[in-house]
């Protein structure tokens, strides 16, 4: 396991047989870039400042997928890019949902993601509706004047 506290991730790229990456903490965004880690099957990117902003994070996942494509298990909890009805009062389950479907779309060999295990079922949601399951709800508009 590896502990890293820079924002700089560029001496990763020595560590080519890295299995576990612990990055929590760190104020990292979506335009986090790691090496290509061909062994890293644990990811844990928990309190940063990752958000779904312009497309940004689906190019995040999508970065994701290539350099560590053994990816098993991620964890982006605390990340405004991952809802939470207990920290956002305008979140709930539902967003939570659409949010693991549309990260499980992009990165198909997760096995965990956050804190539960992936299952059939989800899978196989996301292969059908996860490209258009980004947490986009739309804003209350107050009608008549």
């Amino acid at each position: 396991v590896a502990f890293v506290v820079c924002r700089s991730l560029e001496g990763l790229k020595t560590f080519s047989y890295l299995e576990e990456l612990i990055l929590d903490n760190n104020l990292l965004g979506n335009d986090l870039l790691l090496p290509r880690l061909p062994h890293l099957h644990t990811l844990t990117l928990n309190k940063n400042q990752i958000s779904f902003q312009r497309n940004t994070c689906k190019i995040l996942l999508d970065h994701l997928a290539e350099v560590v494509p053994s990816l098993q298990y991620l964890s982006l909890l605390g990340n405004m890019a991952c809802p939470n009805e207990l920290v956002c009062k305008e979140k709930d389950e539902d967003d939570y949902q659409r949010y693991r479907y549309f990260v499980l779309h992009k990165l198909t060999n997760l096995k965990f993601l956050d804190t539960r295990k992936v299952t059939r079922w989800e899978r196989e949601e996301a292969l059908v509706r996860g490209a258009f399951m980004k947490v986009v709800k739309p804003k209350d508009t107050k009608v008549g004047a």
